[in-house]
């Protein structure tokens, strides 16, 4: 008979987790540096999505090593992310085709960095969050534009 709690066996299990993810995938905190700011650097660049960042983001750092650590949570489990990116995301000036784009991006450069395996892996993943983010993004604006309450930041 155990005598752990169940945190105490997610949290022992996390490790174990996060290393049989990186097995099957590819995927490691060095990939998914490589694959946070080479995806950036084309955000940036971009003349649809760029102008969206600049006006929110000066300094890059600290974004950059922040979402190192919420990708590094999404893809490989880690637990490293603490936060809520959906209040941040909910008043952007963003439709359907910023959306697109920002998965066109990120598959491209997914493709490029990451094996088969892990591309797969954080592109699924990506649609994932794109499609929860829209879909939120759009609930709010429609709330809102009805006389419902902003949301909350």
């Amino acid at each position: 008979m155990t005598t752990e709690t169940p945190s105490e066996v997610m949290t022992s299990a996390r490790p174990q987790m996060t290393a049989d993810l990186m097995a099957r995938t590819g995927l490691s905190d060095a990939v998914l540096t490589r694959l946070v700011h080479r995806f950036y650097d084309r955000v940036r660049a971009d003349p649809v999505l760029g102008p969206i960042f600049a006006d929110r983001i000066a300094d890059w750092t600290p974004h950059l090593a922040r979402m190192v650590e919420f990708w590094s949570s999404v893809a490989l489990m880690t637990g490293r992310y603490h936060g809520a990116p959906m209040p941040k995301h909910l008043t952007l000036p963003v439709d359907r085709t910023h959306f697109d784009r920002w998965l066109t991006l990120f598959r491209q450069t997914a493709a490029e960095v990451c094996t088969p395996e892990g591309a797969a892996w954080v592109i699924e993943r990506a649609e994932r969050i794109a499609f929860s983010i829209h879909a939120n993004v759009e609930d709010a604006r429609n709330n809102y534009g009805r006389g419902g309450l902003p949301p909350k930041l």
